[in-house]
């Protein structure tokens, strides 16, 4: 059971929450499934029946010496069409709920277990500037060293954040295991942690 410290103008309480055991394969499949279905999958190339060429015979058949050819069309030539080229597609597949809510747990996990995870209740900044962000941020031991990942409802605190170069900033809504593991630190709204494990207990998922 792991024991988050809360930070904040509401904090000075611990969150208990029953954390599963990192696991570096069920990480990559999450991760590699959220990079899948982040391909946009726009590449495309024409085929020999939709450039724009010309589809008369290039010339005679027989008695030119060269080899028979038809029109210039066909992927023998430069600025012909391309055989078997990309077209548009979705690269997305289906991953089971129960993974992608136990990657989402592990990668909580792995944060927390190196001493990574901070959780806020209350940011009270006092405007949604810039320095007003930096000045917390040093107060809590976030110099820059470390990307950092807030993860907060709190629009005015998202807005004072968004122009820090080591920070990236976004609503709980879009909490996700990819990002977690892509920063080093991790800044989350304790209220966000604590349904966390009424819905992990819901799913069954096991220590």
């Amino acid at each position: 059971m792991a024991q988050i410290n809360v930070i904040g103008k509401n904090g000075g309480r611990t969150i208990d929450l029953d954390l599963p055991e990192v696991s570096a394969h069920v990480l990559h499949e999450v991760v590699t499934w959220q990079l899948a279905s982040r391909r946009r999958g726009t590449a495309s190339t024409k085929t020999r029946a939709q450039v724009s060429k010309s589809g008369k015979k290039m010339f005679s058949q027989k008695g030119t010496g060269n080899a028979r050819h038809g029109d210039r069309s066909v992927p023998t030539f430069v600025g012909g069409g391309v055989a078997f080229g990309p077209k548009p597609r979705s690269y997305g597949y289906t991953l089971p709920r129960k993974v992608r809510q136990l990657g989402l747990a592990m990668a909580l996990a792995d944060r927390q277990d190196s001493g990574k995870l901070l959780a806020v209740d209350g940011f009270d900044l006092a405007d949604a500037k810039t320095k007003s962000f930096v000045a917390w941020a040093k107060q809590n031991g976030l110099d820059g060293t470390e990307r950092v990942l807030i993860v907060t409802d709190d629009e005015q605190t998202r807005l004072a954040a968004r122009n820090v170069p080591w920070v990236t900033a976004m609503p709980v809504m879009g909490l996700n295991a990819y990002d977690i593991l892509r920063h080093e630190r991790l800044v989350i709204d304790a209220v966000a942690l604590e349904p966390a494990q009424d819905e992990l207990a819901e799913e069954g998922v096991q220590q």
